[in-house]
This record gives structure tokens, C-alpha cells and sequence, in this order.
């Protein structure tokens, strides 16, 4: 005789920046398991399909999970576990005053959500009626990209060409080209209209929360500003 379906509970919450509605609930012991050994491992490739299986186990984002930007990958896999083991967190923070003092800090997950500079545009204004509308990076293209040890400007050149979006000029709408086009496009740009796309990358939306600490021995107050997923492990 088969033993009897336990009951999880399911919960709703709107991606921050797509407005997307996902319907989600807390990972199992058998993600939970998961999500330990890829951490064993070490390997941040690991990591990521740990993080992209279990979003998929736990809510009804399954294909076009690869297509959403790495903060609203944080962002989700964040509530999920919040409503697995617990919605406050405990942290170990070194006191920046003297960076050696530690003190520990409980957060309440749920107040941790995706800040979005004031200054980010997605819609990069080139001059002479073009404009270039850039897509965020996925987990995929931004892990590629950010395990090299040195990056260099070849780098953020091909994860730029990765993320434009579409083209736009007075008569026309260019969203079917190569990656090589892509980047030769890129390699027309004057510096300015290059800071401009640097830009894009600099303010991009990120998963961070500025943290309240401080020193007991100096007595010093401090903000440590916890930033992406790997900051909130508690």
C-alpha cells in the first residue's frame, strides 16, 4: 500500500522587474540535498544547475528559465528558500572599522529584494536616430563570462554583443543578426556610445540589501551591503 502524498503548500510572488506572476513553494529535502552536495563541490557550474533544477522542481517556470535575467533567477530562488528553512537568516558579519571584529546578524529574507539604479536604461540612445535596446544577461551568459579569471575588454565585448536586444534607426527594426555582426556593430561605436553599454552593465538590477552592523568594541556603526545570491547563505 503506497504511503499517503504530503501536503506543501504553495505560495505566489511578482518577478521584480518582467512583472511576471510565479507560483512557487519551499524546496524538499531531496533539492535541499541537492543543493548541499553542488555547494560541496565548489564548482560554481554546479551551483547554477542546482539553482536552475531546483526553480524548476519548485515552480511553474520550467522552459523559458534559461531566458530570465540572473537577478530574477536570485530573486525567486531566494523566496524558495526562505519558505524552506526559515525566513530569517543568520550571518556572521566582520565589522568593516576594523576588519576583524564579528558580530552576527538576523535577517528577515523577505525584506531582501532587487534595487534597481535610478540611472539603469535598457535603451542605449547611439545619436543619428539609433538606438539600441539590450537584453539582460542570463545565468547561463553572465556565469561564462564571470568564471575567467582575468576578463578582459574581448570579454565584455562578446557578453555586450550576447545582450543586444534589437536595433532601431528612423525606417527600421533590426532584431535577426549574428553574433559577429553583433560585434562588429559594437566595434563601430565611439567611446562615449561605448560607456553607454558599460553603463547598461554597471547599473544593472542587482539582488542586494545594505546590512546595519555594529563594532562592540569600538562602538563603530557600519553598512555592509550584502549583493547577489552567495551573500544571503546564512
Amino acid at each position: 500500500m503506497p504511503l499517503p502524498k504530503l501536503v506543501v503548500p504553495e505560495y505566489t510572488c511578482t518577478l521584480p522587474i518582467s512583472g511576471r506572476k510565479v507560483k512557487y513553494r519551499p524546496f524538499l529535502v531531496k533539492e535541499e540535498k541537492l543543493l548541499y552536495l553542488a555547494m560541496e563541490s565548489q564548482k560554481e557550474s554546479e551551483m547554477v544547475n542546482a539553482v536552475k533544477t531546483i526553480i524548476k522542481n519548485c515552480t511553474d517556470i520550467k522552459k523559458d528559465i534559461d531566458k530570465l535575467p540572473t537577478f530574477e533567477i536570485e530573486y525567486i530562488f531566494l523566496r524558495i528558500r526562505a519558505k524552506a528553512v526559515g525566513e530569517v537568516s543568520e550571518f556572521v558579519i566582520t565589522c568593516p572599522d576594523d576588519n576583524e571584529t564579528t558580530v552576527e546578524v538576523r535577517l528577515p529574507l523577505e525584506q531582501i529584494d532587487v534595487v534597481v539604479d535610478p540611472d539603469h536604461t535598457n535603451m542605449i540612445d547611439l545619436g543619428g536616430n539609433i538606438k539600441m535596446e539590450m537584453k539582460y544577461p542570463s545565468l547561463d551568459v553572465f556565469i561564462d563570462q564571470n568564471m575567467k579569471d582575468n576578463p578582459d575588454i574581448e570579454d565584455m565585448f562578446k557578453l555586450a554583443a550576447s545582450c543586444i536586444d534589437k536595433v532601431y534607426d528612423a525606417e527600421e527594426i533590426y532584431e535577426s543578426f549574428t553574433q559577429k555582426e553583433a560585434l562588429d556593430f559594437l566595434g563601430e561605436l565611439n567611446s562615449e556610445q561605448f560607456q553607454q553599454v558599460q553603463k547598461f552593465f554597471d547599473t544593472i538590477p542587482k539582488l542586494k540589501h545594505d546590512l546595519a552592523v555594529e563594532n562592540p568594541k569600538t562602538g563603530v556603526k557600519s553598512t555592509v551591503v550584502l549583493e547577489g545570491l552567495a551573500a544571503f547563505f546564512g
